[in-house]
């Protein structure tokens, strides 16, 4: 690797302000960053470093990503062959490769789509190129269904990087999740690519691979069926196994669960946050359960759907969840809590957990400003100051 570090050093100061490259100096920055650690100091002031930095912090959240993707990506295949009456013929590499195939092509339009844009806005402002996509990138595709259009993905993309990330500041300023604006971009926008039966499995055959359904094929989600009176087949641990038609990253319990592990072991997520996510949720779905509102029991709501998936990976994204203390703790039950009543309460959004971190999200800085206004008061009396 010295031999790509010496050669980036020694083309260089064609990117600097004198340089003839100097137009594309955003680039090469972006470049060089993600490649190496930067070895720029402060200035000025005082200043206490930390271990990780941004990208690093990115980087684990990818990982933590990868068992929910590579399990999506089976879980794609597997729904396709067991549609088509073929999955005791198929091997297990037949039907990773043909989900591996069919999620490929969507992860690179995220990419390619949300990075470009990035890359020029911050050479149209003189900016250096942030990180935050990197997470976002891959977790756009994770939260759509498998049908939907790669038209459709980059437009989302696009409105979320620039109307809920640009135009706010970049990364660390953003007011929602552009992941969840994606989503809620395409659901709004898009309403049958988001709700519609066929577009939980994949209905056409990939180089050879899978088999192409019949166009009358549908294919609901549990929580698609019980809103439409329907008692799903599946049983508990179907659902937390996650062999169930759905989002592609959103069904294995044991996969998010994994994902879990790495960011609470890590430090990078809140577990205030996700611990109050499940706490709000069992709470509601508890009693809407005894209420006899909903046929769900507790366990049900909360491996059903995105909600496993929203606690941990949305959630509790450090940019737009509360930052305090006992925020955390209140963000994560309003999330959990109001994804429940949405649920149960609106038929037409059997989902409901991105929309509640959607609102989550929009309360946070509320939340965090009344808590701290809480504090100031508390110390203002313990000091004897009206």
């Amino acid at each position: 690797m010295s031999f790509l570090r010496n050669y980036l050093n020694k083309i260089k100061p064609n990117f600097e302000p004198e340089g003839k490259l100097h137009a594309f100096r955003s680039i090469f920055d972006g470049f060089e960053t993600f490649l190496y650690v930067p070895n720029d100091t402060a200035k000025t002031g005082v200043n206490i470093h930390d271990s990780i930095d941004s990208k690093r912090i990115m980087s684990m959240v990818v990982i933590a990503l990868m068992p929910a993707m590579l399990f999506g990506m089976y879980n794609i295949g597997y729904q396709n062959y067991l549609a088509a009456g073929t999955l005791a013929t198929a091997s297990f590499w037949e039907i990773f490769c043909f989900g591996f195939l069919a999620v490929l092509p969507k992860i690179l339009v995220s990419y390619i789509v949300g990075l470009g844009i990035e890359f020029a806005w911050a050479q149209w402002k003189g900016e250096e190129i942030q990180e935050g996509y990197l997470v976002s990138g891959i977790l756009i595709p994770l939260i759509i269904p498998i049908g939907c259009p790669l038209w459709m993905l980059a437009l989302a993309c696009a409105f979320s990087v620039i109307f809920c990330k640009e135009i706010f500041g970049g990364t660390g300023m953003n007011l929602f999740n552009p992941a969840i604006a994606a989503r809620m971009f395409l659901f709004f926008a898009y309403p049958s690519v988001m709700t519609g039966d066929k577009v939980w499995v994949a209905q056409s055959s990939i180089f050879g691979l899978g088999n192409t359904l019949p166009d009358g094929f549908t294919a609901a989600t549990p929580l698609g069926e019980i809103a439409q009176g329907i008692t799903p087949n599946a049983t508990m641990l179907d659902y937390v196994i996650g062999l169930i038609p759905g989002s592609i990253g959103e069904t294995s319990v044991i996969a998010i669960a994994i994902g879990a592990i790495i960011l609470l072991w890590t430090g990078i997520a809140s577990w205030r946050t996700m611990l109050f996510v499940f706490t709000g949720g069992a709470l509601m779905s508890f009693i809407f359960h005894k209420t006899g509102m909903s046929p769900l029991t507790t366990p049900q709501h909360l491996v059903m759907g995105g909600f496993a998936f929203g606690a941990v990976f949305m959630a509790t994204d450090p940019v737009t969840s509360c930052r305090t203390t006992t925020g955390q703790y209140i963000y994560g039950f309003l999330i959990g809590a109001m994804a429940v009543i949405i649920r149960v309460m609106n038929a037409g959004y059997p989902e409901g957990m991105m929309l509640a971190i959607f609102f989550g999200n929009m309360f946070a800085p509320t939340i965090d400003h009344f808590v701290v206004e809480r504090n100031i008061s508390k110390r203002l009396k313990r000091g004897g100051t009206k």
